[in-house]
């Protein structure tokens, strides 16, 4: 798993503007238990590309293991709108069934 952490720090840092390698990162990260980094890189890449529609369903999950309840709920109906917006179904739906599960576990 190093080796892999490796090679995407270095795709990084030849193609930072590419948000397929920043999630491949946070993901990673993610894998790793180091969730503090997966979730500055998830934010780094909201920031940096918001239309990256695949981001937010995985940040969410992050931010819900990380107890932040508020934050992921955010998160989720942000990418539901971003999903919307780019007629975007199966993201659409994911997401949608994500903020469902955690609204219905809240009350």
């Amino acid at each position: 798993m190093e080796n892999r952490l490796k090679h995407l720090l270095n795709l990084y840092r030849e193609g930072p503007e590419d948000p397929f390698i920043l999630y491949a990162l946070a993901k990673e990260y993610e894998k790793q238990n180091d969730l503090k980094k997966a979730e500055e890189l998830f934010e780094q890449l909201v920031e940096a590309h918001p239309d990256y529609v695949g981001t937010y369903y995985h940040y969410g999950a992050v931010l819900e293991k990380t107890n932040q309840p508020e934050k992921a709920a955010k998160i989720y109906s942000t990418g539901l709108e971003i999903a919307q917006k780019l007629n975007d179904h199966l993201a659409y739906r994911e997401l949608f069934a994500a903020l469902s599960k955690f609204e219905d576990s809240d009350s």
